[in-house]
């Protein structure tokens, strides 16, 4: 055992610090958003009314505070099932009863869905392993209801353009989603046809493992994401529009925090 840790099972220090996130669990709120890139949370945070912690540690970068009175945390996880299972495990020894919305990107697979659309998921297909290790491969990776109203009024009340429904999560970005042209001919390319006869929505990389390790435990979770790629047309979102894209699914999920703590009173 490492000198400092608890065990080679429970790997934190006497302080309960844990050892990849690097957090205490004053360092955290029972108001998790987290999202995959570091920038995109440097960006939420500044939106709070005051941010008393800021811990960075390997890729997780993570600010507490308070928005709109609410006791909130945004996490970037970086990217991937794998880095999301050792967010949520370690983040979840540190709060009771948290409450998680994933803010992300995403392909679009639908003909009615374009380019900078948020995407509300009630479920996530589970096309990486990670969850696997944990649950039956049956096992339904779903959001939590009362996350799914919220984040779908908050939405409407935003006047986003917004589609619901099924995700699909992948382990990677190339291979994974099927992508092609590259030197790396992928096993199924046709794997985002597939989905879209199937009725899926949008592909990303997160949210099973999320809804997952959530559903296990009763955990509240949700997420939404901005459409960035359209698989249909081949399209990508023009770079000069990118912030202002991710902003529009921030707004929604700050929006649904917001109405979830006002019901949790």
């Amino acid at each position: 055992m490492s000198e400092g840790f608890e065990s080679a099972e429970v790997v934190q220090d006497q302080d309960g610090r844990q050892y990849h996130i690097g957090l205490t669990a004053e360092e955290v709120t029972p108001y998790i958003l987290t999202c995959g890139d570091p920038a995109r949370a440097e960006r939420i945070a500044k939106r709070f009314d005051q941010v008393n912690h800021t811990v960075r540690n390997r890729e997780y970068v993570t600010h507490s505070g308070i928005f709109q009175g609410i006791p909130l945390t945004v996490m970037a996880t970086g990217m991937g099932p794998d880095n999301t299972e050792i967010a949520v495990i370690e983040l979840c020894q540190l709060v009771e009863n948290p409450t998680f919305i994933r803010v992300g990107t995403c392909g679009g697979l639908q003909a009615d869905m374009n380019i900078e659309d948020l995407v509300v998921s009630t479920a996530s297909l589970r096309l990486e392993n990670t969850s696997t290790f944990f649950v039956h491969e049956g096992f339904p990776a779903v959001a939590h209801y009362e996350v799914v109203a919220a984040l779908k009024a908050a939405a409407q009340g935003l006047k986003k353009n917004f589609h619901i429904g099924i995700t699909a999560t992948a382990p990677g970005f190339y291979g994974a989603q099927g992508r092609e042209g590259l030197g790396f001919p992928p096993r199924w390319p046709d794997l985002p046809e597939q989905l879209a006869r199937m009725g899926v929505k949008n592909m990303e990389m997160e949210t099973s493992a999320l809804f997952t390790l959530c559903a296990m435990r009763g955990f509240r979770a949700g997420a939404v994401c901005t459409v960035f790629a359209n698989r249909r047309t081949n399209k990508f979102i023009d770079p000069t529009r990118k912030i202002e894209a991710e902003d529009s699914a921030i707004d929604v999920a700050l929006q649904t925090f917001v109405e979830l703590y006002q019901a949790d009173l």
